[in-house]
């Protein structure tokens, strides 16, 4: 465990980049920016064939946020693999290292309150509709979203004024913060941010089993009613509910390894492992490149594509079946 410590610390102040991949992190780059913007312009064109709802305000926030990740941080890890230099030796304070533990923890706070916003769209929309066609609205959504972004913002703040810590991980292409080896302050802060990740995570799957539940029973019963204003079919509810389950699971596998690390470190019960920590980050930046591909495959004329054709495939299964019945 000494030299486990040790090692720690010895990878907040290095200066030069000791090993790692700069292929993994181009194509990691690349991926997540082309999906985003891919994405994003499948958006914009489905946009201009009818009137954006809030689900897709919300989608959009998503995957711009993404995006953003994408090109502020990426290009600092190259940056840092081209020159050989650290985040922590890119700068004379420290600054470099700041900047980046401070967007990595805004980035994953605000893509997490906005996976869970959309599921709650789509709790309200499905589980009370009247409530959601008369108090909801585009002003709401978009007040929620700045709402979103400032109080990411805030959260994020307190480790450059000493509550918390932004520190270096080995290879020196990282920087977030401090989970390991934390006492006083800094173990308070981390305890509150993977606590808040665990609640917001609880909640986005408690609304999408929910959600899930409830569209299986209005299936069943042939209701598939809205307010009682228009009927929508089930493919319309899937091309909703399906990107964000699945996106809500990636998310799940990328985030949880994060909140573990940080309990097993504040419980001290085992061996503080700093690799352990650096996959835990690996696994967390992941999820802004697989987001995009999601709702890129699983865009709703896709959907209507597979369904039709699941549909004809169980409708010639059945019909076979008849006849095969039929001649015996």
């Amino acid at each position: 465990m000494e030299n486990n410590s040790t090692d720690h610390y010895r990878c907040h102040d290095i200066v030069d980049v000791e090993s790692g991949k700069p292929l993994t992190s181009a194509v990691m780059f690349s991926a997540g920016v082309l999906g985003n913007i891919v994405a994003l312009v499948l958006l914009e064109v489905r946009r201009r064939k009818s009137s954006a709802s809030l689900y897709q305000i919300l989608v959009t926030a998503l995957l711009l946020t993404d995006l953003l990740g994408s090109v502020s941080v990426s290009p600092v890890v190259l940056s840092a693999y081209a020159q050989k230099k650290t985040l922590v030796g890119m700068s004379a304070n420290k600054e470099m290292c700041s900047y980046f533990g401070f967007s990595m923890t805004f980035l994953s706070l605000s893509t997490l309150a906005l996976l869970c916003a959309m599921a709650l769209e789509r709790y309200l929309s499905i589980g009370y509709p009247y409530f959601y066609e008369e108090h909801l609205s585009k002003r709401c959504t978009y007040i929620t979203l700045l709402l979103i972004y400032i109080s990411s913002i805030i959260f994020c703040i307190p480790p450059l004024l000493g509550f918390g810590a932004y520190v270096q991980y080995c290879p020196g292409t990282w920087c977030f913060l401090e989970m390991g080896h934390t006492d006083g302050t800094d173990k308070v802060y981390i305890g509150l941010y993977a606590s808040f990740i665990l609640l917001i995570i609880s909640t986005t799957i408690v609304c999408n089993i929910y959600v899930i539940c409830l569209l299986v029973m209005m299936h069943r019963r042939g209701k598939m009613r809205r307010c009682g204003r228009r009927s929508r079919s089930m493919t319309e509810e899937l091309a909703h509910l399906l990107p964000l389950a699945l996106i809500t699971v990636f998310y799940i596998c990328c985030t949880f390894p994060l909140v573990v690390r940080v309990y097993i470190n504040l419980t001290g019960s085992n061996e503080e492992c700093h690799a352990a920590d650096l996959r835990a980050l690996r696994f967390l930046s992941l999820h802004s490149i697989i987001n995009p591909w999601v709702f890129i495959i699983l865009r709703p004329s896709a959907l209507k594509i597979i369904w039709r054709k699941l549909h004809k495939l169980q409708t010639s299964t059945s019909t076979g079946q008849s006849t095969e019945a039929a001649e015996n």
